[in-house]
């Protein structure tokens, strides 16, 4: 069965389906990210561990508990652009995401244009940007709706953690380098990502991403021995009940191991450290719908678990 590693009640536990066991019942006091940084030696262990029958025989339910973010990342790396359906959703859908050249262009020829374009894309490096860690919560915390973004929206993700540190590797050797997945949602202000006071020089990932609150993460890391095939999961995000997300990781262009090889030639990537790799169509943007007060998202990922964030009004 497949298990995974979270935190509950401010400590270690290991998971499997709907049951926890805290780590301390087999004696290990260290949380998530000191395991994360003794990979090789914890993960064979922790295994073993998670086959332990009598252990999750009169284990606790996980649905109930207290459980709380894995722990807080020391670096947060987003893919953008890394879906071609939720790009070409969002140039289509809200006018916050297009710009002056997309305005000039008649429905049917933004669309062509969007469409070619992540087609030469998909050839091109990914294109990659900078998440504060403040930014996460628990996959159970409040997502707080900031005054000053007229509209939230959702980003369900595949989230890849690393395991060790990571320089200048090659796309083949970028899957040694990986500990895991996890569920992460990156939550965006569209009307933040792109300035109209004439200043811009780019999109602003600082003001469209980096509010407090905006990153979901959890509820678990699963090992990625444990993750079949990473290209194969279901992505699938509803709010108030309604399913808006529901897309395949088969649908990414720039691959996991491509992604861990180009961040690599860069900076270095520590244990601990998390990549999401790219939201698939389905955000609110294409919709012309966005995140109010009272709002309760629910995302899922296959074998991953589930997140169910409220979101409230700052005060």
């Amino acid at each position: 069965m497949t298990w995974g590693l979270a935190t509950v009640d401010g400590a270690g536990a290991l998971v499997r389906g709907e049951r926890y066991v805290p780590l301390a019942h087999w004696g290990e006091t260290r949380g998530v990210l000191a395991l994360l940084e003794d990979w090789a030696a914890a993960a064979p262990q922790l295994a073993r561990w998670a086959a332990d029958e009598a252990a999750f025989a009169d284990a606790g339910d996980f649905a109930s508990a207290k459980v709380e973010m894995p722990y807080r990342p020391g670096q947060v790396f987003c893919t953008g652009a890394n879906y071609k359906k939720h790009v070409v959703g969002l140039i289509m859908g809200d006018g916050s995401m297009r710009t002056a050249e997309h305005e000039q262009q008649s429905e049917e020829d933004r669309r062509t244009k969007a469409e070619a374009m992540m087609d030469e894309r998909a050839s091109l490096p990914p294109f990659c940007f900078i998440k504060l860690p403040s930014c996460a919560i628990g996959p159970r915390d409040t997502v707080v709706l900031p005054s000053n973004v007229s509209k939230p929206d959702w980003e369900l993700e595949l989230g890849v953690v690393i395991s060790k540190r990571t320089h200048r590797v090659s796309p083949e050797e970028a899957m040694d380098h990986v500990a895991g997945f996890a569920i992460v949602n990156d939550v965006t202000a569209r009307d933040h990502v792109f300035r109209r006071d004439g200043s811009a020089i780019g999109a602003d990932w600082l003001a469209g991403k980096c509010f407090p609150t905006f990153l979901p993460f959890g509820p678990m890391i699963v090992p990625k021995e444990q993750v079949a095939d990473p290209y194969d999961l279901n992505i699938r995000l509803s709010v108030n009940g309604k399913v808006y997300q529901d897309e395949s990781t088969s649908d990414m262009m720039a691959s996991i191991e491509r992604q861990v090889a180009f961040l690599s030639q860069i900076t270095v990537l520590q244990p601990g450290d998390v990549i999401c790799t790219g939201s698939p169509y389905g955000n609110g943007a294409a919709f012309g719908v966005f995140l109010q007060d009272g709002d309760v998202m629910e995302g899922t990922i296959t074998g991953l678990g589930t997140q169910r964030n409220v979101c409230a009004a700052e005060a």
